[in-house]
């Protein structure tokens, strides 16, 4: 059976990040279709389901790698700002953050100093605010 499995397998694309993804929509949608009972979530689940089984047995991996990065690239710019937002809102209380005229160019400064002059540190810059 296991054979069987394999050269049935052998030159197809198989599973990667972006199927699991696409996996779990599909239950989202077909969860969705059952307490909404709005046929549309039935549609687009099973629509999705059939996609990630052609996308799965696929023969074109040079294709369907390539489909994987763009997804994997786009997950990590969603994850790196979401933690750089983490990161601010942690520092919310002692920090301000401002951006520099020139070269908008992200500077951090203590909070509640007043009106300071803030020197940017990648093209020095200096710009006035109020902390």
């Amino acid at each position: 059976m296991r054979e069987k499995l394999q050269r049935f397998m052998a030159g197809r694309y198989g599973v990667d990040e972006l199927s699991k993804f696409y996996f779990i929509l599909t239950f989202v949608f077909l969860i969705l279709s059952m307490i909404t009972r709005v046929g549309i979530f039935y549609l687009l689940g099973i629509a999705l389901l059939i996609y990630t089984y052609w996308r799965t047995f696929s023969k074109n991996i040079s294709k369907r790698y390539e489909e994987n990065q763009k997804y994997r690239t786009a997950r990590y710019k969603i994850v790196a700002k979401w933690g750089l937002f983490k990161k601010h809102f942690a520092q919310r209380k002692e920090y301000r953050f401002f951006h520099c005229p020139t070269c908008k160019q992200k500077v951090r400064v203590p909070k509640g100093k007043g009106k300071i002059c803030i020197t940017c540190p990648k093209c020095r810059t200096e710009f006035v605010k109020r902390s």
